[in-house]
């Protein structure tokens, strides 16, 4: 594999897949990467993350459902996160283009050609510019609970009161070396985000601890993201029409309401699947059902057809 340094202690022991697992020189550190699924399947589905999310939001049961289909899947940890790079709080070493070139380098890490990028909020923007300047790379798109990259997000109705008062907080002051108290705080804080009902208390709890365990600064994951979420470039998205595409969007994501994911597949004239109760989050397992096959369709149609 190009670029990438074995790692074999940084394989998750209680993980039932054989994720091959590497640290990928990028400019200025160092992003630790997962593959797993047969590695010939082309294109790979790429997963990039939300803010603030390390690997572990893309959980290994969900992963399952595509290597089990026969699809390889990339996943990593965002700088600021997990095993990756840390900058120190308040100060990110990286702008918005780093974190798309830090995605490339993944893929040639583990010589998959061609993606399909699969991303989650911010993670969603980011795949939508990987797309633009990686148009040879980026095969399909798969965008959960995101929004336009382009300057139509201005027209599109803002969070909830209840989301925009937890934004304009600063971050709390914590004894950030208190893992029950730092996973409380974060459990309390990702709460507001989750639609009716799905909100998992129990796998929230170990996902963040999993995070916090991994992570050297959950304090610069919990900054930084936000600091350079704003420095990407607006993204043409007529230029992106001919990619197979699905928008996926909650019906009560109170971050990005509804508007935002209509208005991202309208742009890209791709089917608009919604979660009906689903907030700002991952997928919940009651979903997968039917997102799963809908993902792999957009893998299967990049596959076979390319553009559409």
């Amino acid at each position: 594999m190009r670029g990438c340094e074995y790692l074999e202690g940084m394989q998750e022991p209680s993980s039932s897949i054989a994720w091959a697992t590497c640290a990928v020189e990028v400019r200025g550190g160092v992003i630790a990467a997962q593959a797993a699924g047969e590695p010939s399947a082309d294109p790979a589905l790429l997963f990039l993350g939300g803010a603030t999310w390390s690997r572990d939001g893309w959980s290994d049961a969900f992963c399952a459902e595509f290597i089990d289909a026969g699809v390889r899947v990339l996943r990593f940890d965002a700088r600021d996160t997990g095993e990756s790079t840390i900058s120190p709080v308040g100060a990110p070493a990286y702008t918005s283009d780093d974190l798309v070139d830090d995605a490339i380098a993944v893929a040639d890490a583990f010589d998959v050609s061609r993606i399909v990028a699969v991303g989650l909020s911010m993670g969603g923007g980011l795949a939508q510019q990987l797309a633009a300047t990686h148009p040879g790379r980026v095969v399909g798109l798969v965008l959960v609970s995101t929004s336009p990259a382009d300057d139509l997000v201005r027209s599109l109705p803002g969070p909830s009161a209840e989301i925009a008062a937890t934004l304009d907080a600063p971050v709390a002051h914590h004894d950030w070396t208190d893992r029950a108290a730092v996973i409380d705080w974060v459990v309390e804080s990702e709460r507001p985000y989750a639609g009716p009902g799905t909100f998992d208390e129990g796998e929230m709890r170990a996902v963040v601890g999993r995070v916090w365990d991994r992570t050297p600064s959950l304090e610069s994951a919990m900054t930084n993201h936000f600091l350079v979420a704003g420095s990407a470039p607006p993204v043409d998205l007529s230029a992106l029409t001919s990619l197979p595409s699905i928008v996926v969007h909650g019906s009560a994501d109170p971050l990005f309401p509804l508007a935002h994911g209509e208005a991202l597949a309208e742009a890209l004239d791709a089917p608009l699947i919604v979660l009906t109760d689903v907030g700002h989050q991952a997928p919940p397992p009651r979903t997968w059902p039917s997102l799963v096959p809908a993902i792999l369709g957009v893998v299967r149609d990049a596959r076979d057809g390319g553009d559409r």
